[in-house]
């Protein structure tokens, strides 16, 4: 098999490399003057299993036309499989009509990706598990939850933490999290006006003398996330943290962390970090390459990909 990276997040895509002990592919993915994409391999491929690393995260439609192309050219090249790992799946908070006249972008995007040529897909923590059904090719959809469970372990004792869900739609992914810790569980009720913005309503279950973690998929503004720790802290927690899968952080978001009463913010690095990420002293990376890098390698052997999570 190959290794191909696009460039949204080339030290995770080394890190996979290193994990299975083979080299990326050689490969020039590069912009002209007007900011086209150019792909070019540098490499034989023809037969080949080839494995595309990119997330399509910000700026998502550069990355997401980068993925493209790349696959494009290995299927004019001849590989004999070709599938796209998307650590992060950007427009995956688009997966159904919010009202009249909107799109569902992440089935748009899914058939884009199935009509330039993938014959599967591996990504992570989709924002919603139905979104695989987007696809009309084979879909795994890994989970980092062992990963930031056992984080946890080595970081928190477990005889007064409860793990919460920011939001009722994360109850399934929170519940799966406190039931690998034995823990309990506890619900943040919120509404959002409107895109970018909550507002807390309730606090199922009882926090009080309990160090909470909150546990969600993507911290994009880092709204919620703050107003749910300051929900949380005035209800009597004794210290809220976060363990979030895709750190989007965008706009604001760092400085909201900074300035909140959030203890940490532990995310993945399936988006690439900017300076500001990596120099905040309350954000901490928890490396998923080696779980990636395990699934590749059971897709290239015809294994069992489910059996990670067993």
């Amino acid at each position: 098999m190959k290794l191909l990276s696009g460039n949204s997040n080339r030290l995770l895509s080394q890190a996979i490399a290193d994990h299975l002990d083979m080299p990326l592919t050689k490969a020039q993915v590069k912009r002209f003057a007007d900011n086209e994409v150019f792909v070019v391999i540098e490499e034989n491929v023809r037969g080949e299993d080839v494995f595309v690393i990119q997330s399509t995260s910000y700026p998502a439609n550069d990355n997401l036309m980068e993925l493209l192309i790349c696959i494009d050219a290995l299927v004019r090249a001849s590989a004999r499989r070709i599938t796209a790992v998307m650590p992060y799946f950007g427009y995956a908070r688009q997966d159904r009509k919010t009202g009249g006249r909107t799109p569902i972008s992440a089935k748009l995007v899914a058939n884009m990706i199935t009509r330039a040529g993938a014959d599967r897909v591996l990504t992570m923590d989709l924002h919603a598990g139905q979104i695989q059904g987007f696809f009309d090719i084979p879909t795994d959809n890994l989970v980092a939850t062992p990963v930031l469970a056992q984080d946890i372990k080595e970081n928190y004792q477990r005889g007064s933490l409860m793990i919460v869900s920011p939001d009722v739609g994360g109850v399934v992914r929170a519940r799966s999290l406190a039931e690998r810790l034995n823990v309990d569980l506890a619900i943040v009720d919120k509404r959002r006006p409107k895109a970018g913005e909550s507002e807390v309503m309730n606090i199922i279950g009882d926090v009080s003398g309990r160090e909470c973690i909150l546990f969600d998929d993507i911290v994009d503004s880092g709204g919620t996330l703050v107003n749910a720790a300051k929900a949380l802290m005035e209800a009597g927690a004794t210290s809220v943290s976060a363990y979030i899968s895709h750190g989007v952080l965008s706009g604001p978001a760092v400085q909201r962390v900074t300035d909140g009463p959030l203890k940490e913010l532990v995310i993945t690095d399936s988006i690439d970090r900017p300076h500001e990420v990596l120099n905040c002293p309350k954000i901490r990376t928890v490396p998923v390459a080696p779980l990636i890098g395990e699934a590749i390698r059971r897709i290239a052997n015809e294994e069992s990909v489910s059996k990670l999570f067993d």
